[in-house]
């Protein structure tokens, strides 16, 4: 299936900052009500379901024989 990305945004932050970012959209979920992701000019409302699928990914990435980067990904299937 074709993917359309709808809202991307990509900052340095602290810790605390990108916590408080999570938090926010935790509480958000957890209240039911829509989330609004918003940087700059850009931003997209989706309302997840009472019970979407939530995946958890952890990457190493770089080039062969030298995979230094890692990431974490959340991901809510509205």
């Amino acid at each position: 299936m074709p993917e359309e990305v709808l809202f991307k945004s990509e900052s340095d932050q602290s810790r605390e900052e990108i916590a408080s970012y999570l938090r926010k959209v935790a509480d958000t979920l957890d209240s039911g009500d829509a989330i609004n992701l918003k940087a700059g000019s850009e931003s997209v409302t989706l309302n997840p379901p009472a019970r979407p699928t939530f995946e958890v990914k952890a990457e190493r990435e770089g080039p062969a024989g030298n995979m230094t980067e890692r990431s974490i990904e959340f991901e809510l299937l509205c």
